[in-house]
Order: C-alpha cells, then sequence, then structure tokens
C-alpha cells in the first residue's frame, strides 16, 4: 500500500483517483499521521441483487387481495386534493 501527504494528494488528485479506480490502496497522511486509507469502491452487481432476493421469502397468497384491499380503503376514505381545482 502506498503512502502519501495530503498535500502531494491534493495535488496530484486525478493520478491519485485512477490508481485507486485501479485497485491500489492508498494511506494519505498529514503531519506525518495517517488520516484515511483510500481504496476502491465496491461494485455491485445484478448477480448480488438476485442472491439478495433470493433469501427473502415468498409472498403469501394472500398479499395480492390484501393490498387490493388497502388501495379499496384508500380509494374511497382519502379525498383526492386536486378535485376541488
Amino acid at each position: 500500500m502506498r503512502t502519501i501527504t495530503a498535500t502531494e494528494a491534493a495535488r496530484k488528485f486525478s493520478e491519485l483517483l485512477d490508481a485507486i479506480e485501479s485497485g491500489e490502496r492508498v494511506t494519505i497522511t498529514r503531519g506525518g499521521s495517517p488520516v484515511t486509507v483510500m481504496e476502491p469502491a465496491p461494485r455491485y452487481t445484478g448477480a448480488g441483487l438476485r442472491a439478495a432476493l433470493e433469501k427473502i421469502e415468498p409472498l403469501d397468497d394472500d398479499f395480492e387481495s390484501d393490498v387490493l384491499s388497502v388501495r379499496a380503503f384508500v380509494d374511497d376514505e382519502v379525498r383526492n386534493p386536486w378535485d376541488d381545482v
């Protein structure tokens, strides 16, 4: 892992981002003390989303009727604010 000063990081910020984007981890120091470690951000894929969704339990058989009954209630009971315009 490379270490650079905050001043160098500011002067060469674009180069720093290029290095990090290519996978390098960089420690930035100020006054000789480490302040932060910069590393590539995680990249999320459709495969990761698919895996997360597979962990969710399937909806029960009553879900659709529950949603429709709530929508009917809202449609009947809640006044449309644009009706008086």
